[in-house]
């Protein structure tokens, strides 16, 4: 009798864990925020962007030339592209994204962190000193060169300075379809040639000062 009463509570307790489990399985947000409205006032939004209707759909949908020019060239002198589903239909639900990387001569892709995706960089040309930074204030820099390839984890700071004597370019994909992208922008920092100058110095230095080429202590 005992027996056939364990087994009742095992089989209740695992069906209940297996609901829970299930009903915490959402997908990823690829908005920055989704607050629900009224019922009565809802009209259609979805957590993506719609399907074409399938009798439309074309091999021209699956390939962009988005990548094949670089964007304006920010302060720090380097170029940021970044294309998703928006721009490269054949993405959407795929969750993924693409992007191009420009970078002058000394320039420098300024400390940002992608909320929704890991960043996988690929180096067409140049030298580059790349890193990021972890929870435990740890920085992580390597020196990459054509074919390299390096991994940015999702949410941790990043940043790419040019240390060739070319201007560099790197190619990105993101395991998101909408990774988004948080900068640390001017407003947040003195951001003077002199103040681009000592920042670039601190991630040379940092280099400089690195162990076995594996991990750094961050104390700015």
């Amino acid at each position: 009798m005992k027996s056939f009463v364990y087994n009742i509570f095992f089989v209740f307790f695992f069906n209940l864990l297996t609901k829970i489990q299930v009903s915490l399985a959402d997908c990823d947000n690829l908005q920055d925020t989704c607050p629900s409205i009224s019922p009565n006032k809802q009209t259609i939004f979805i957590n993506g962007l719609p399907c074409k209707n399938p009798a439309n759909v074309t091999a021209q949908d699956f390939k962009t030339n988005e990548l094949s020019n670089a964007s304006s060239m920010d302060i720090f002198g380097a170029s940021v592209k970044l294309v998703t589903a928006a721009e490269f239909p054949g993405l959407n639900t795929l969750g993924l994204s693409i992007g191009r990387i420009d970078i002058d001569n000394d320039g420098l892709v300024n400390f940002h962190y992608h909320p929704r995706a890991t960043e996988m960089i690929f180096v067409k040309k140049g030298v580059l000193l790349v890193g990021f930074i972890d929870t435990q204030n740890q920085v992580f820099q390597n020196v990459l060169k054509v074919g390299d390839v390096c991994v940015f984890p999702k949410g941790l700071f990043h940043y790419i300075l040019n240390q060739g004597f070319e201007e560099a370019i790197v190619y990105s994909v993101y395991n998101s379809q909408n990774p988004g992208q948080v900068s640390i922008i001017p407003t947040t920092f003195d951001t003077t040639l002199e103040s681009v100058e000592k920042l670039k110095k601190k991630i040379i230095s940092l280099s400089a000062s690195q162990v076995h080429g594996d991990v750094i202590s961050s104390t700015s």
